[in-house]
């Protein structure tokens, strides 16, 4: 990076804090608005820093559902063979920090003040998005610390993603479902056409479920780039042995032979076999790349999310009651924590719920069980749906329950009025969940 002028344009972290919340436009809390449909801005910012995206050994990972934990499975993977490893993830809930880690290791505050600082000019001229200077920021500490290699996560879809500059050895695709089809397209097909945007020339790409109405959407972006395609659940599966709703324990097998016996992993919860399956499967595709040895996982993995800092997707929150919070916030996602919860056994299901604007609520509402008491309430973000809107209209599908100023005091009613032998359920977006975290 280019030498310190001296000025100071942020004083210190808070500064910084307020600089990028207030000046720069953010997807996370204002939507649509903030989504930036080239990479014009990242490539100059890219090109003021020397290029950082360049200098990385990478993973980039795209999906509707899963691609945040397939990213801390792989980075967690590489982590347990002692590299040391860069993560790019998005949103966060608590603390922007969380999006850009070294092996479970935030950045560090005085850096992000002195990036601003250096490059203050330079990122009032461009006016990148949040997201965009992210993005940036986080190749730039990646190379000033030395990573052996980064996993890096798409923020949305993945042709017009920011994170899209980099060339990776391995470009993964989880799955895809109906989500932000008023930037990525009203069609499966649309969508899988922006994921498939990561595809890149001769670099393979693993993708993690056969999906007939998309593959061949895949197949043909694959053939126009000559990239080596692959997919998961072809040719490897998990065999269970042991689940809760805290870990599960089993057996990786992959063309038929057992990878990994009695791996316990401290993930749980809805789709989390897929997504496992997908990540251990591209480890196997980086092992060609990278030296890799697989039974490492077994002492790794029984704590892979403390390891990688992982957190905010099927979370349990207490017991007697179970209190239990997923990210969930589409359709496919909302289905698979539904189909969870009925498999429990429980006295009554309350169920704690906010969703933003910018998404049509009737697809949510038909999922949600009748038989429920609802307590609804409005995220803390300026995209939050009012809680007494989403009340009345939660009545049209006969779901009933009282609205609340906050999550956190939704959560308090549904805590004071069930019995222990209740459970609470927090959904709707990963900003409800952040208000209870």
């Amino acid at each position: 990076m280019k030498e310190n002028s001296g000025m100071k344009y942020v004083q210190n972290y808070s500064d910084a804090l307020k600089y990028v919340y207030a000046q720069l436009p953010m997807f996370q809390r204002q939507g649509a608005a903030a989504y930036k449909k080239d990479l014009h801005n990242t490539l100059a910012l890219c090109k003021i820093l020397g290029h950082p995206e360049k200098k990385l050994k990478t993973v980039h990972i795209a999906g509707t559902n899963g691609k945040g934990t397939v990213t801390h499975l792989i980075a967690g993977g590489l982590q347990a063979q002692g590299y040391k490893v860069g993560v790019y993830t998005s949103p966060h809930y608590k603390d922007l920090r969380e999006r850009i880690k070294i092996n479970g290791e935030y950045i560090d505050k005085k850096y992000i003040v002195d990036v601003i600082n250096l490059y203050y000019n330079e990122i009032e001229k461009i006016k990148p998005s949040f997201f965009e200077l992210m993005v940036v920021l986080a190749f730039q500490w990646f190379v000033d610390n030395e990573v052996d290699y980064a996993v890096i996560e798409t923020g949305l879809g993945g042709r017009l993603d920011s994170t899209n500059v980099i060339t990776p050895l391995l470009s993964v695709i989880t799955n895809i479902s109906f989500d932000h089809q008023n930037m990525l397209g009203n069609t499966l097909e649309e969508i899988a056409g922006e994921k498939a945007g990561i595809i890149k020339s001769n670099v393979p790409v693993v993708i993690g479920e056969y999906q007939k109405e998309v593959h061949h959407v895949f197949e043909q972006k694959s053939k126009e780039v000559a990239a080596p395609i692959y997919i998961a659940s072809n040719t490897s599966k998990w065999l269970s042995k042991n689940a809760s709703l805290r870990h599960m324990t089993g057996d990786f097998i992959l063309n038929g032979k057992k990878i990994l016996t009695n791996l316990d992993v401290d993930i749980a919860g809805p789709f989390q076999e897929k997504n496992l399956v997908t990540a251990l499967f591209s480890l196997h595709m980086l092992s060609q790349y990278v030296p890799l040895d697989f039974q490492k996982l077994k002492s790794f993995y029984i704590n892979v999310k403390q390891m990688t800092s992982y957190f905010g997707r099927w979370e349990i929150l207490g017991e007697s009651p179970m209190i239990l919070a997923d990210s969930a916030h589409n359709l496919a996602g909302i289905s698979q924590v539904l189909s969870v919860i009925s498999g429990l056994r429980y006295s009554k299901f309350r169920v704690v719920i906010g969703l933003v604007n910018d998404k049509d609520a009737s697809g949510v509402l038909g999922l949600l069980p009748k038989d429920a008491q609802y307590y609804f309430a409005k995220a803390n973000i300026p995209r939050g749906k009012e809680a007494n809107a989403l009340r009345e209209e939660a009545l049209q599908f006969r779901l009933y329950g009282k609205a609340y100023s906050s999550v956190r005091k939704a959560l308090a009613a549904a805590k004071v009025s069930a019995n222990k032998d209740d459970v609470i359920l927090i959904l709707g977006s990963i900003f409800v969940v952040a208000e209870v975290l």
